[in-house]
């Protein structure tokens, strides 16, 4: 799984979204592209859900239903 995934169960969860071999490479793809950095850059797609998105109660609410609305 991507480098950032573990850390981010309970929000995966939150948003009711099981990472399986299956789906993990469209999760990523959908995660980088709402944080807006380049496919496969895995640490700045961290650094910025953590610096910006998770920190913040309201971007991480906005951040679960775009993800939830791309992948469900």
């Amino acid at each position: 799984m991507s480098c950032y995934f573990r850390h981010m169960k309970d929000v995966l969860s939150e948003a009711g979204i099981q990472v399986t071999p299956g789906n993990k490479k469209q999760v990523d793809r959908a995660i980088h592209d709402i944080v807006d950095v380049a496919y496969k850059d895995c640490s700045m797609t961290w650094k910025k859900l953590k610096q910006e998105i998770l920190i913040d109660e309201q971007r991480r609410h906005d951040f679960v239903e775009r993800l939830q609305k791309v992948l469900t």
